[in-house]
């Protein structure tokens, strides 16, 4: 007898992009780009706070705001 499909909901994928897995290369490389910062930093902060990628982008986030730059921009 055949199974009846389930519905499949967004509830797994939400969850699972809250999280930084440190063992993963393309998640701590993403991460990497995205503040700035090292490889080897993020997964440092990852084995500090935690896979809440809230805290580890807070953790790294002194180095996300030095990546922007704080000169004005030239725009008249």
């Amino acid at each position: 007898m055949a199974r009846k499909a389930t519905k499949q909901t967004a509830r797994g994928r939400k969850q699972d992009r809250a999280r930084v897995a440190g063992g993963q290369d393309y998640e701590v490389s993403y991460e990497s780009r995205k503040t700035g910062r090292s490889a080897a930093a993020v997964k440092k902060a990852v084995k500090k706070v935690g896979t809440s990628r809230k805290r580890v982008e807070r953790r790294l986030g002194s180095a996300m705001k030095k990546s922007l730059g704080t000169a004005p921009s030239k725009r008249r």
